[in-house]
């Protein structure tokens, strides 16, 4: 498949977890009496203990992280650093998905100081399959936790995050957790954009109904993505979704109609993220993605696309015009009516923003770019409807995507 593993342990009995080199010896008949009389009770004290750990969660390693990573220089780092320091990893695994910037020679350096890391190296992309699933599928592949947390190299996860959240994901008895991690907007576009597009997105994808058993709803986030490898194999892994580019919305899915539990979460307290670094890759990003979570349908993303505009940018736009008729004394008693009436409408709307973006952990003062997230939006679900109807697809990474959500590789 076109993959080198650099740190990985060997092990000439992979099918004996529980392998004893001393069961190899040919002992005479007083060893093994003196073996099965004194050894062989502690050895099997020393595993009921271990099972017994394992069974309660208090076991430092049952979770092997995935991390898919294509020209990730500016991130890579700060994303491995911050996964070593958690309790209860057992693996670090970095799929290096043919990158060629200095993704590879930061990860060789790292290996060299965190003995948990482990780097896979891809360098094609099988037809038919989204690169970041082939990344992840490779992975998983090679991963020997009882969980898996598929996570972004972009993230950075916050002291005492896994240990936490693997905790609860146990006493819920839940098979897969995700989180909305925190948005690190540091420029005026990421500020307008990022928290309003969150903000849709728990209107369409709400926690309490995607968390509920009852719900057919299903999503996840796959910056944050912890799910029991048992569940993971058992509805086929990134496989199954080896096409689809939204997927972590296909794995809650598959994984929710198989009769598993999901827990969503909105999670800046526990995990962060600056998901682009340029406003091109935002743009594409999301033009990628929108017309995906609208389940490829334009009349939901039409009827998003007025209610944005006319709530968000011609609501405002309204005021302000009537305010200046008003002043103008133009159009009588009617201009000042119909120009408290906008005012007192925005204001409530932007209330309503500032309450949903404290309840994601945004800043609520990001509200003040409300009407600049409302107008790049309605440009965004245009430009991703354009892309996927009209374009035939999307390009991300260096890689064309269609319409189908199948990739293939481009330049």
């Amino acid at each position: 498949m076109g993959m080198g593993t650099q740190n990985e342990p060997q092990n000439n009995h992979p099918s004996e977890p529980n392998y004893n080199p001393l069961c190899d010896r040919d002992f005479t008949h007083d060893a093994k009496l003196h073996y099965n009389r004194f050894v062989a009770p502690v050895t099997a004290a020393f595993n009921h203990k271990k099972e017994h750990l394992v069974r309660d969660g208090n076991d430092s390693g049952s979770v092997s992280v995935i991390v898919p990573a294509r020209n990730e220089e500016q991130n890579i780092e700060r994303a491995v650093r911050s996964i070593a320091t958690q309790k209860g990893v057992r693996e670090i695994i970095v799929v290096d998905d043919d990158s060629n910037d200095r993704t590879s020679e930061i990860l060789a350096t790292l290996g060299q100081e965190i003995p948990l890391l482990r780097v896979i190296r891809l360098d094609y992309l099988p037809e038919g399959w989204v690169g970041k699933n082939h990344a992840s599928a490779a992975g998983a592949a090679t991963a020997k936790g009882e969980w898996l947390l598929f996570t972004d190299a972009d993230t950075e996860h916050l002291p005492g995050s896994l240990e936490a959240l693997l905790s609860r994901a146990r006493a819920e008895n839940t098979d897969l957790l995700s989180l909305s991690p925190g948005q690190q907007t540091p420029t005026w576009w990421e500020k307008a954009i990022i928290p309003f597009v969150f903000v849709q997105l728990a209107k369409l994808f709400p926690f309490e109904e995607v968390s509920d058993p009852a719900s057919p709803r299903a999503a996840a986030n796959g910056q944050y993505l912890l799910v029991r490898r048992s569940v993971y194999n058992r509805v086929g892994g990134h496989r199954e979704v080896r096409g689809e580019i939204l997927d972590d919305v296909e794995l809650a899915r598959l994984v929710k109609t198989s009769g598993g539990k999901l827990v969503f979460l909105p999670g800046a307290r526990w995990v962060r993220t600056r998901m682009y670094g340029t406003f091109r890759e935002m743009w594409q990003g999301w033009s990628k993605n929108l017309y995906l979570l609208y389940g490829r349908k334009r009349w939901p993303m039409l009827k998003a696309l007025a209610r944005t505009l006319i709530l968000g940018v011609f609501l405002p736009l309204a005021f302000v015009a009537f305010a200046a008729l008003a002043a103008a004394r133009v159009g009588g008693r009617t201009t000042p009516i119909a120009a408290v009436l906008c005012f007192a409408s925005a204001i409530l709307r932007q209330w309503n923003y500032h309450r949903e973006l404290r309840r994601l952990g945004f800043d609520s003062r990001l509200s003040a770019y409300e009407f600049l997230g409302s107008g790049l939006y309605g440009l965004l679900l245009l430009n991703s409807m354009w892309a996927y109807g009209v374009a035939g697809g999307v390009r991300w990474k260096g890689r064309k995507y269609q319409a189908s959500g199948q990739g293939r590789r481009t330049g």
